[in-house]
């Protein structure tokens, strides 16, 4: 059942927890911070910096919407905290919190594109799913890379194929 864009746009806003682009972005942001491996902890920085850009898109798309503008507060009233962020410091654990919330992520977005019938919606939806799969994959590469002492070069490519994935949307 397709939603009318309104209420789509106020479904939207209503996810706007730890799963929200906010989140992600200052959660890979933290752990940059405290990632060991140099490589790993500049794909964090970039990925962090996308995801805010995703928030402005999502942004943008419930204001053209008509619904209200984008604040740190949900539609239910409840405000963003910083416990949504994962707190831990072991570069493991790090990476598989972060592949479980690109997983998160694309499942939200395929639920939302289940409820528009709207194609810009559509085009902008598989965008941020595509994104979040991109991520997804990079960040399972360096946890597989960490676990097995990967070489500068193999970690290296890491940043490569990040930068190469975004020649594709130009």
């Amino acid at each position: 059942m397709a939603l009318d864009h309104v209420c789509f746009a106020q479904y939207r806003i209503v996810t706007f927890d730890r799963d929200s682009e906010l989140s992600s972005s200052i959660q890979y942001l933290n752990q940059r911070s405290n990632m060991s491996n140099r490589y790993v902890r500049e794909l964090l920085g970039l990925i962090a910096a996308e995801e805010l850009g995703h928030m402005e898109i999502i942004s943008v798309a419930i204001n053209k919407l008509g619904g209200e503008s984008l604040t740190c507060v949900n539609s239910e009233g409840t405000p963003w905290v910083i416990n949504f962020i994962d707190q831990s410091v072991d570069s493991i654990n790090m990476l598989e919190v972060d592949i479980q919330a690109e997983t998160r992520a694309s499942r939200l977005y395929h639920q939302h594109l289940e409820m528009t019938s709207d194609p810009n919606m559509k085009r902008m939806i598989n965008f941020l799913i595509g994104r979040e799969e991109v991520h997804k994959r990079l960040l399972q590469k360096a946890l597989t890379l960490i676990r097995e002492t990967g070489s500068p070069e193999e970690f290296n490519e890491l940043i490569y194929n990040y930068k190469m994935s975004l020649q594709v949307l130009v």
